[in-house]
């Protein structure tokens, strides 16, 4: 049975591989336009900055140099139920160098058609346990962002050899290249 985080909360990630699923689901909106919302993936060093420009792992570059990340694409619409985009992590692959993996989702295009995170519901991120299927962990984002157009959702991190997944739900008015600007 899977742990229901709550922001800030830790849990250790017991399998060395697994799956970072996102959803969304989105207002029939005002805005006359449809959402895109986007899942990034930034692997970090010890200083908490992005080991090199190959280890941002999003919708134009799907995989890490090691491939022990790999985004399954990008979902334009986030229609339908489940996950609407996909992580996979595999850590018997990653790079020693590699001690924070952070995920972040964005809206594309959000300031041009007036869109932010207070328009988007039931927003989650679980860890599934590849090799039985099983639901490891869940963060339902319950903030209201009325203003962000970026959240970092949360983040995988090394700890004395131990990974572990924290909550983390922190909104940024910005986009993608805010959080670049951040972790290079």
């Amino acid at each position: 049975m899977a742990i229901n985080l709550q922001k800030g909360q830790r849990e250790n990630i017991n399998a060395p591989k697994f799956t970072i699923g996102l959803g969304w689901d989105t207002n029939s909106s005002t805005t006359g336009s449809s959402y895109d919302l986007d899942a990034s993936v930034f692997i970090l060093g010890d200083n908490r900055k992005i080991l090199s420009d190959s280890h941002f792992v999003f919708y134009n570059n799907l995989k890490s140099p090691d491939e022990s990340v790999i985004h399954t694409g990008d979902n334009l619409t986030g229609d339908g139920d489940g996950d609407d985009e996909q992580v996979k992590i595999d850590l018997t692959k990653i790079n020693p160098a590699v001690k924070e993996i952070c995920i972040v989702v964005t809206i594309h295009d959000a300031v041009a058609r007036k869109q932010n995170f207070g328009q988007v519901r039931n927003s989650f991120i679980r860890i599934v346990d590849d090799s039985n299927n099983t639901e490891m962990v869940k963060y339902e984002l319950e903030e209201d962002f009325s203003i962000e157009t970026a959240v970092e959702f949360g983040r995988i991190y090394n700890k004395d050899g131990q990974w572990k997944f924290e909550a983390i739900g922190a909104g940024m008015k910005g986009g993608l290249e805010d959080y670049l600007n951040k972790y290079n």
